[in-house]
């Protein structure tokens, strides 16, 4: 019997794979799918499914009757219809039920289901299934390259996925507002000589020209925003959202101007449609119990949770507003509209908008156990909005008794060390805490206060600071033997990640460190940079001295922690990475 050929598919992802699967003519039937069946049983089911012998079904030019021949004068007979066989119907992939291949494709990881969708038309469909895409997390790079890939994706997914984060970040972005670094100023002096209208207006006033990166950027940021809001404005089933710009935008010289937005959005047109786009979705939910949305860029207005219903007010577990380009005294939300709601369990709040009245709702017996609090203190906000509403320690005691069991993140960026002393009150309990500076540095005063007052909770210590003069780093110690971060280390015994970049380490120091927190320090991430030697260490050794203190950390931590990483390129890596891992923002 010959065997049917399998319909032709892609050589690319499966299609090579299933093409090339050759099993013998009598298979015994596959066994029935199951939840706890892997990827590689699930593709095995496949090839075998492709690879049976159909039954009853005659083969081409056998099994076939030859007629009697007519008698030569006799004329033939009228030849009757052949007999329905199954050759009709597809064979090969195709002829995979829909509901089966979802199955399959539902032990696949994204990329796998990708590249398998390539074999066919009919698995192509099967592969936006609302079943397989619960869950959408995209990282995007602020590029005209993203859009037509972004637009897909969400035109397939975004009217019945129920969790989605976008994160937007660009490669690199300027260095300044107005073209800071060498390359930007030297485009911006180009572009003036171009007739590019500066910051000043047509007329000049001495101020810098407009940095033309910085426009694009700000023109396609707006662009994908518009896009990812429009696809899921009718989404009843949304559950969790977040959005989440790179903090880099917050970091050059604090925010963006509107000068910058004006250009880009000369009307304000596309401010305001991303807005009520926003508004809609918030009003449209039916399901949503996670909002978390930071560095956005005036997404979020003072009106937007007046949207929500009670009901879905009611019910929200997480709730995050960071944006910090909120003018004069306004916030985001006040403490009338945070009573409404009662399930939080989690909130992230600018710490201006986080008043003592904030504190007392949150405190009260009818609102549930908070978990988690996380603070953003930017130095924008302290000069436009003052801290004479923060709680007190007495409304920090408060809270804590109705939240036992609540944990404070903060993240600091250009603070004065003043500040931070008014701020950090002894009653919280900061679990984590994150520095990061351009102008301002940090204190020896400040370390030792949070390692005196926070002993007992903290675990993550992040200190950052990105000086233009890497030849002198401010040293935090006053004198060589008290280093606030050695003691640091040594009050405070559940600290589990410490990085540091801008200030200088000394090589002992971190020697100390590593012996004091052990295999308990699981991450000390210092940038070469930062490491100071004695001129003595340095006489007595004839190789890398770098290299023997990573010798000698490691032994003092039973190399079970990640002792020093020495990346050239760590500061921009770690601010895309510890800007989450700090306040856990998502």
């Amino acid at each position: 019997m010959v065997r049917p050929s399998l319909s032709p598919v892609s050589p690319r992802g499966f299609g090579a794979l299933v093409g090339s699967a050759r099993q013998p003519s009598l298979v015994p039937p596959p066994p029935p799918l199951s939840s706890s069946s892997s990827s590689l049983s699930a593709l095995s089911l496949m090839l075998l499914f492709l690879s049976q012998e159909p039954e009853g079904r005659p083969g081409p030019g056998s099994g076939r009757r030859r007629r009697p021949v007519a008698p030569p004068a006799a004329a033939p007979a009228p030849e009757a219809p052949a007999p329905a066989t199954m050759m009709s119907s597809p064979v090969g992939a195709g002829s995979l039920p829909s509901e089966l291949v979802v199955h399959i494709f539902s032990f696949l990881a994204a990329p796998d289901r990708l590249r398998a969708s390539a074999a066919c038309s009919h698995w192509r469909e099967c592969l936006f299934y609302p079943a397989l895409w619960p869950r959408l997390r995209l990282s995007l790079r602020v590029c005209p390259a993203e859009r037509p890939r972004l637009d897909f994706l969400m035109r397939k997914c975004g009217w019945f996925v129920r969790e989605l984060r976008v994160q937007f970040a660009a490669d690199n972005y300027p260095t300044g507002g107005g073209g800071g670094g060498p390359e930007e100023a030297a485009e911006a002096e180009a572009d003036s000589a171009a007739g590019v209208v500066s910051a000043s207006g047509p007329e000049g006033g001495g101020e810098a020209p407009l940095c033309p990166r910085w426009l694009e950027l700000l023109r396609t940021y707006l662009e994908l925003v518009l896009c990812v809001l429009s696809s899921v404005r009718n989404n009843r089933n949304l559950q969790k959202l977040s959005l989440f710009g790179d903090i880099s935008i917050l970091q050059q010289h604090g925010s963006i101007s509107n000068t910058y937005l004006s250009k880009v959005d000369p009307d304000g047109k596309k401010i305001k449609q991303i807005q009520q786009l926003f508004e809609e979705i918030l009003g449209n939910s039916r399901q949503l119990k996670w909002l978390s949305c930071g560095f956005m860029l005036q997404i979020v207005t003072p009106t937007s949770l007046s949207s929500l219903s009670n009901p879905i007010a009611n019910t929200m577990e997480h709730l995050s507003l960071l944006d910090n380009h909120i003018p004069g005294n306004t916030t985001l939300i006040t403490a009338i509209e945070l009573e409404r709601f009662v399930n939080l369990r989690s909130l992230a709040l600018d710490f201006c908008d986080f008043t003592a009245e904030m504190a007392r709702v949150l405190s009260d017996s009818n609102h549930v156990p908070l978990y988690r609090l996380s603070l953003l203190v930017h130095n924008i906000s302290v000069m436009h909005k003052s801290l004479e509403n923060m709680p007190e320690d007495e409304d920090w005691k408060a809270l804590i008794r109705n939240s036992t069991n609540l944990r404070v993140y903060i993240m600091a960026f250009d603070i004065k060390s003043d500040d931070m002393l008014r701020i950090l009150k002894p009653s919280i309990p900061l679990e984590r805490i994150h520095f990061d500076s351009y102008i301002t540095c940090v204190s020896g005063a400040v370390v030792d206060l949070i390692s005196r007052q926070y002993d007992k909770f903290l675990t993550h210590f992040i200190l950052m600071n990105d000086v233009i003069d890497m030849s002198g780093f401010p040293d935090l110690s006053d004198n060589r033997t008290e280093d606030p971060l050695v003691l640091l280390a040594w009050r405070c015994t559940r600290l589990s990640l410490l990085a540091v970049h801008g200030y200088t380490v000394w090589a002992h120091n971190l020697i100390a460190i590593a012996r004091l927190r052990g295999s308990d320090l699981k991450v000390l991430e210092v940038t070469e940079e930062s490491i100071d030697f004695d001129q003595g260490e340095l006489a007595d050794q004839d190789v890398d001295p770098v290299h023997n203190l990573i010798e000698q950390e490691i032994g003092c931590a039973n190399n079970t922690m990640n002792a020093v990483l020495l990346l050239q390129d760590w500061l921009t890596n770690a601010r895309k990475k510890t800007a989450e891992s700090s306040l856990n923002i998502y």
